[in-house]
């Protein structure tokens, strides 16, 4: 009988984790189809900001309150898609609320400047702003968003320092404004229980907090944006107690919800990679971390971009330690061909000396020599791709290491230069070291970074380029000059990348430039327009 129950006990722990694998199957499944579907949110997104300017046009010069609430419903469209532009609004909100000289407004402007500058990590020039609020001045109805935006700015402290001396009086801090907070708003709101549950989670009474997130959770009525932010905070309580299936699952609920409602200041993408990282899943964490980094730049979340900075060199260390197994194993592959072949072609030897008489059996004799033929070609093209492969993925790489190493050294100077400067109150040389970035020169410097590994795997390609072409019609470069517009399109091209739409974004041009250049070309080369890239892809690597 205990037997019996044994059995039972391990069929059912194993249907369960069949169960639980399965769901996260398809969760992972659906996260990766509504990657597809970014552009067509963000896309809805920006007509809709569209249209509130175009409302804001079309608003009298004189009516300065109606300008106040355009302002406010561009910063709220913009608030988690782009700090610059939701940060801008917020400041003209300020301006307007000044010259109607209305303190209520004006607090209320600043609120939404420290939440722009929190957002984008900028904490010290947040406490700066929200210092300057009249708490006094502040009406009941703002005084809840003041409260609880003070809360969070010393949760995100914390969180930031995470050591035993300062996170603890941080935490103990934004509790108390988080109690603030809760005197304003009716306790069946989103607000009062996210923000107690939020409280209840960082004081570590986990039991209660997790009924107040589930309660939220099973509402129907949140939007996409308060389901993100309830399961990505309910996720954390998983993660604490070790149970990372099921944070998983809720962060990839908040990453969906974030992906519809087109929010790109967001955590649970980062989150999410580093948890797969840890379960060996590099390929949808690999996604999630590019996806977490695609977010913070657009939005201009420097903390994000750091955090991600940390994680995103391991996967990829990773995903090209994975590539390398992968190269083992094609090795083995064409070894077993190749053993195959010679197999195969001792077995036509044997059938050649037995069949020597007769028609039939030299017509099979002949079949075989055929087949083996065509072995030998196609297994001469794949080894040929192969290598080629091979040396376009690890001149890849280590150009990846190299420009991301550089970009981090300078991105550390200029940390050390500035806090220098901080330190030594140097404002006005941080201006200057600031308004010394200059972007065109690093993407200059990106191009010749591209144009040097390219010609590394490709020295003849210029040369045999140019023989697609009239002499009156080739490219001549400068005497500075590794590869100009003309050649990095195609130069991309050889390179695997094909699509209009990611060439245009690597060279920071429009996708009618790009058609444009390649029409030209095309029709000023020397064979047909069709067969022009394909002669392009024959141009061969290095041996």
């Amino acid at each position: 009988m205990k037997r019996f129950f044994l059995a039972i006990a391990c069929l059912f722990l194993l249907s369960n984790q069949y169960a639980q694998t399965d769901t996260l199957a398809r969760s992972l499944g659906q996260m990766n189809d509504m990657l597809q579907r970014v552009r067509d949110f963000d896309q809805q997104k920006q007509t809709g900001i569209d249209a509130l300017k175009q409302q804001l046009a079309t608003t009298p010069k004189n009516d300065l309150a109606a300008f106040f609430k355009g302002y406010e419903n561009l910063y709220s469209a913009y608030k988690v898609f782009q700090y610059d532009s939701s940060y801008n609004y917020a400041k003209k909100m300020l301006a307007v609320a000044l010259r109607l000289n209305d303190p209520s407004l004006i607090n209320y402007a600043r609120i939404k400047m420290g939440f722009s500058l929190l957002s984008s990590g900028m904490y010290k020039e947040t406490l700066d702003s929200l210092s300057a609020i009249q708490i006094s001045a502040v009406p009941d109805s703002c005084r809840a968003e003041y409260y609880a935006l003070m809360g969070r700015y010393y949760y995100d402290l914390g969180d930031y320092d995470k050591d035993q001396y300062h996170t603890p009086r941080y935490n103990e801090k934004g509790a108390q404004y988080i109690d603030s907070a809760l005197a304003f708003w009716r306790k069946d709101s989103y607000d009062y229980i996210y923000f107690t549950g939020l409280k209840q989670l960082r004081s570590g009474n986990r039991t209660n907090a997790k009924q107040n997130f589930d309660l939220l959770l099973a509402r129907t009525n949140l939007t996409p944006h308060q389901v993100a932010i309830t399961a990505s905070t309910l996720s954390d309580l998983y993660i604490q107690t070790g149970d990372h299936n099921t944070a998983i699952l809720l962060l990839i609920k908040a990453m969906i919800a974030d992906m519809q409602s087109s929010t790109k200041e967001t955590s649970a993408a980062f989150i999410l990679s580093t948890l797969l990282y840890k379960k060996a899943d590099i390929k949808n964490a690999s996604v999630c971390i590019n996806q977490a980094f695609s977010d913070a730049v657009f939005f201009g979340a420097r903390q994000r971009k750091v955090q991600v900075g940390d994680v995103l060199p391991l996967i990829e260390a990773q995903k090209y330690a994975i590539v390398e197994q992968q190269k083992t194993k094609l090795l083995w592959y064409a070894g077993l061909v190749t053993f195959l072949l010679l197999l195969v072609v001792a077995l036509t030897i044997i059938v050649l000396k037995q069949l020597k008489e007769g028609k039939r059996k030299q017509l099979v004799i002949m079949e075989a020599h055929r087949n083996t033929q065509e072995a030998n070609r196609r297994l001469s093209e794949t080894n040929e791709k192969l290598n080629d492969a091979n040396k376009i993925k690890e001149e890849y790489i280590g150009y990846f290491f190299n420009v991301n190493s550089e970009f981090f050294d300078k991105i550390e100077r200029f940390k050390k230069s500035v806090d220098q400067k901080l330190t030594d109150r140097k404002y006005d040389e941080i201006r200057f070291l600031v308004n010394n970035i200059n972007l065109k020169r690093e993407k200059e410097d990106l191009l010749k970074h591209f144009d040097r590994a390219f010609l590394k795997l490709f020295p003849n390609f210029v040369a045999e380029f140019n023989d697609l072409f009239r002499l009156e019609d080739r490219i001549e470069l400068a005497d500075n000059e590794l590869l100009n517009t003309d050649l990095r399109i195609f130069a991309l091209a050889r390179m695997g990348i094909h699509e209009n739409e990611k060439i245009a974004h690597i060279l920071q041009y429009s996708v009618n430039t790009i058609n444009t250049y390649k029409t030209r070309i095309r029709n000023k080369s020397i064979v047909p327009n069709e067969e022009f890239e394909k002669r392009i892809m024959q141009i061969k690597t290095i041996d």
